[in-house]
């Protein structure tokens, strides 16, 4: 193992267990990935540059590592994936059309919400969320929302992993945090403003299977000065009412 320990895992066994490092961060250095993986480093670097050769994985600039656009797109022809862009899409164009912001689809990934869809206006707000992105799920509209529904033990796992405060409205405390999330399930919808990017604000709101499931959510992110324009969480809303609709939920908004 890390420490040099024998590992008899197999070569496919060390393989996934990169992949599974990337389960509670978007980017990691070497060291990180090799003590997550439980794997020494040489062995861990040698695993990385064929990662990255094959597209699984990138390595940035600054020498950390990030899942690479092959592996996401393997994941988002998962039947569940595609059926959610599937429903999603008319309802995110619809949103598009009205308001000329960013329009975001998204979905739960450990402690993480990766975007499924992104559509945007030519005037939209600089935002760093696009297709495929992986970002904290206490730092983002759609993934406070994600994590509102997600089981008992997620909120821990997210404190656990010392949750950055990305700008002085970023919620990281406890108190804070189960505060918001009560909120949201309270009324179905999430406000955000300033939280990740200066001079945004997003509204998001749950998606539901037909069981009534939380499985994606969705939102807008504007710029900060139309916050108190009324459309924007009346059209999420609606949209994630529309999309669950299509998914079989016999849509009568539920709580809690």
């Amino acid at each position: 193992m890390a420490g040099g320990a024998q590992d008899d895992r197999s070569v496919a066994e060390r393989v996934f267990a990169i992949a599974d490092a990337f389960e509670r961060g978007d980017e990691l250095t070497l060291s990180e990935i090799a003590r997550r993986a439980g794997l020494p480093v040489s062995t861990t670097h040698r695993l990385l540059a064929e990662w990255v050769s094959w597209g699984g994985l990138v390595r940035g600039e600054d020498g950390r590592y990030r899942v690479g656009i092959k592996l996401w797109r393997l994941g988002v022809r998962q039947p569940t994936a595609r059926r959610l862009r599937q429903a999603a899409r008319p309802y995110l164009d619809d949103l598009l059309e009205s308001t000329g912001e960013h329009v975001h689809l998204a979905v739960r990934d450990g402690l993480g919400a990766v975007y499924l869809e992104r559509l945007s206006g030519p005037g939209a707000v600089r935002v760093i969320s696009d297709v495929g992105s992986r970002l904290p799920l206490h730092a983002t509209g759609v993934g406070l929302v994600l994590l509102a529904y997600a089981p008992e033990g997620t909120l821990a796992e997210v404190l656990a992993d010392h949750p950055r405060k990305f700008q002085p409205n970023t919620l990281t405390g406890e108190k804070e945090l189960r505060a918001r999330l009560a909120g949201i399930r309270a009324t179905g919808i999430s406000h955000s403003v300033e939280e990740l990017t200066q001079g945004a604000f997003s509204v998001a709101a749950p998606v539901r299977d037909a069981t009534g499931e939380v499985v994606a959510a969705v939102s807008i992110i504007a710029h900060a000065e139309r916050e108190a324009e009324p459309q924007f969480t009346l059209g999420v809303r609606m949209a994630a009412r529309g999309i669950s609709g299509v998914l079989g939920l016999d849509y009568e908004e539920p709580h809690g």
